[in-house]
């Protein structure tokens, strides 16, 4: 049984859904990046989403491109990301770890003609991988290169997506989907919009991995709406990122804001039939 399949697994039988937070590797820097992810372990989150960074993040809001830039400027690399990513897995052995990266990351290097960077992601514990700027209609080698490692493949099932497209995502996805409760980028700034319930409806029918809701994630209420909708949890990225921001000159205050936040949204995934049924009324 694959990590995720073993979290949704246990979620369903304590009857919740998941909270996964993200961040960018690196940020503000290698060491406190590391105390950072102990924080939101330790919060309550169910899986960890993780960026490299990168300095054209088109998918991203400026919440998240300030990340990458900082962890540039500390000299994140993507080696560190991966020594990291090692060191994760090591205190973390049984804990969902997806990357959110970019093709660019994916194919560069001079280890690509052997699948490289997926290679390094199976040897440093990574359980999936989801490459924002590559649509299902150009993935074929990305899924070769992932399946060949044991790498579960994510794509995007955007909130406006047809019938045909959500079919394809879910046939091409494992772990999870990555459901998008708005259009454009990545951000606290612009609120979560709960998503059709159409949307969640054909992904279930093509018997899609579970989805799970991201973009405007920011507030328990969110992850709360998210799960009425028949999400099986909520990702929050730029929320996460600004409190990184915030407390990056303090880390005990860094770590003590995250705990908080990620117990409080964590909070929020627990009675999830009940949120349904509230939904459903």
């Amino acid at each position: 049984m694959s990590r995720y399949a073993a979290m949704f697994e246990r979620l369903d039988a304590a009857d919740q859904g998941a909270f996964v937070p993200f961040i960018t590797l690196g940020d503000p820097d290698y060491d406190t990046s590391l105390a950072i992810i102990d924080a939101l372990v330790a919060g309550g989150a169910d899986a960890l989403e993780l960026g490299f960074p990168f300095s054209d993040p088109v998918a991203d809001g400026p919440t998240i491109q300030r990340a990458a830039i900082r962890a540039l400027e500390h000299g994140m690399t993507i080696a560190k990301c991966f020594t990291l990513l090692t060191e994760v897995r090591k205190r973390y052995p049984d804990l969902p770890i997806g990357l959110l990266v970019y093709a660019n990351l994916v194919i560069g290097g001079d280890d690509n003609a052997d699948n490289g960077f997926y290679r390094r992601c199976a040897a440093a514990g990574v359980d999936s991988v989801l490459i924002a700027d590559v649509p299902t209609r150009e993935s074929a080698p990305f899924i070769a290169a992932a399946k060949q490692h044991g790498i579960a493949p994510i794509f995007i099932a955007p909130p406006d997506a047809d019938n045909t497209r959500l079919q394809e995502v879910a046939a091409l996805s494992e772990g999870y989907v990555y459901l998008l409760s708005r259009a454009g980028v990545t951000g606290a700034e612009t609120g979560m919009q709960t998503p059709a319930s159409a949307v969640i409806e054909a992904l279930q029918q093509a018997q899609s991995a579970p989805p799970l809701l991201g973009f405007g994630i920011a507030k328990p209420e969110h992850v709360q709406a998210a799960i009425g909708a028949g999400a099986a949890g909520a990702i929050s990225g730029s929320a996460v990122v600004n409190i990184i921001a915030e407390h990056q000159h303090d880390r005990q205050a860094l770590v003590t804001a995250l705990q908080d936040f990620v117990s409080q949204m964590k909070a929020a995934t627990n009675n999830r039939a009940a949120l349904r049924q509230q939904s459903d009324s």
